[in-house]
């Protein structure tokens, strides 16, 4: 296979495998992992994990087709790149407006958990500092935002990693039968959609391909490294869950880390991982308004979006007005949405958007693919059908969103072609 070789970037590249890795595992390891086990384990009840190895391999399904498209197509914009280039520009803009609405409520979900985890009883005020901190943070420069997330990262690994041994450890175990055993497949793959809210992270590494040394070569590497780390934290983490409160004590709190770490260090570790939530949630809402912007920056460049939005930073090379107007859109809904909410939304139309690259990568040629050809094809079926076993208020409103977005872009093509 030829190599193909790294085009001109508008932006600078500046980040290497260790920094693009840390940026995935920092969109992953955060808000997901701290909210996701609650609805799941009420779904899928002792069938929690298996939910969790469903949303896996659809996870690395979808990261072996965006590893490939970004190898081929290193620009910044992920699956709205790869679906214009090889569906066309319509399949192309539904994946980057679905990416769009899917991430800002990914946006808004985080900047919500940490308010929820770091102070509660104010938790909508400390979200919007939170997003106007993360949006400065990011107008400083890409490498600042890679910086910030491995200390942020760092610190959420080792105690996720304290809470597990200690769980092993405590000698607490719950009773095994935790909820019912009765429970029907449909329910084990609406946990498995919303399981993959936690994994879905890693879209933000192909968002990075204009700031990506070598990209061609960095990227399908970064994708599953990234993953794999991923996986085995949650595996470890679902496991010490069932088997310290079991599937019903994790389905019966609203903070079942916390809880864990109650029953298995007692206050101080439960203290540990309230601050750890608010720091992982924190972590995440960097590396997420920051692969947003990615997007939305490349489809303001094609047109897609306001041009005006395309504009770049003349000496930190960073797209800032984009990075401004995404923080202001994220402040909005962090004042009138709410958590739940923006999980399952942003679980709809990621899955939508992965769905789009996974038939992106059956265009790939012989020569341009990595992975085999049925890898795509499980993925584009398993990310429609996780989708649509989501509750159906989400399913509609959800598409009901895309169906706008893709009228106001119809009409706008119209009245261009108009005038």
């Amino acid at each position: 296979m030829g190599r193909v070789s790294e085009p001109a970037s508008r932006l600078s590249r500046r980040l290497g495998m260790a920094d693009v890795v840390l940026i995935g595992l920092g969109a992953m390891i955060g808000t997901g992992v701290f909210v996701v086990w609650t609805p799941a384990a009420e779904l899928a009840g002792r069938w929690m994990l298996a939910s969790l190895g469903i949303a896996a391999f659809v996870a690395f399904c979808n990261a072996t087709s965006s590893a490939q498209l970004a190898a081929v197509h290193p620009q910044s914009g992920g699956t709205y790149v790869y679906g214009r280039e090889r569906l066309g520009h319509a399949w192309g803009a539904l994946a980057g407006y679905a990416f769009l609405l899917g991430k800002l409520a990914s946006c808004t979900a985080a900047a919500l958990a940490v308010g929820i985890y770091l102070w509660p009883n104010q938790q909508r005020l400390v979200a919007v500092v939170a997003v106007v901190v993360v949006t400065a943070v990011n107008l400083a420069g890409v490498h600042q935002t890679a910086r910030v997330t491995r200390w942020l990262i760092s610190a959420v690994i080792a105690v996720l990693v304290v809470l597990v041994v200690a769980g092993v450890a405590s000698g607490e175990r719950a009773d095994t039968a935790g909820l019912a055993s009765d429970v029907a497949a449909l329910d084990v793959l609406g946990a498995a959609a919303v399981l993959f809210f936690a994994f879905a992270g890693y879209a933000r590494i192909a968002t990075l391909g204009e700031e990506v040394k070598d990209p061609a070569r960095t990227i399908p590497r970064a994708v599953p490294v990234a993953l794999g780390i991923v996986l085995v934290i949650y595996l470890a983490i679902g496991g010490a869950l069932l088997l310290v409160l079991g599937a019903g004590g994790t389905a019966a709190t609203d903070r079942p880390l916390a809880a864990l770490a109650g029953e298995a260090g007692g206050d101080w570790l439960e203290a540990a991982v309230a601050v750890t939530g608010g720091i992982a949630a924190l972590a995440v809402l960097l590396a997420l308004i920051a692969g947003v912007a990615r997007t939305a920056f490349a489809m303001a460049s094609d047109g897609e979006l306001p041009r005006f939005l395309a504009a770049v930073h003349p000496t930190r090379r960073v797209p800032h007005v984009v990075e401004i107007a995404i923080g202001l859109a994220v402040v909005v809904a962090v004042l009138a949405g709410g958590l739940v909410g923006a999980v399952t939304f942003s679980a709809f139309a990621v899955l939508i958007y992965y769905a789009i690259a996974n038939a992106a990568a059956l265009r790939l040629r012989t020569d341009e693919r990595r992975w085999p050809k049925a890898l795509a094809w499980a993925g584009l079926i398993s990310c429609l059908l996780l989708a649509a076993s989501l509750p159906w208020q989400t399913v509609v409103l959800g598409a009901a969103g895309l169906a706008v977005a893709m009228l106001a872009r119809h009409l706008g093509v119209i009245m261009n072609l108009r005038s």
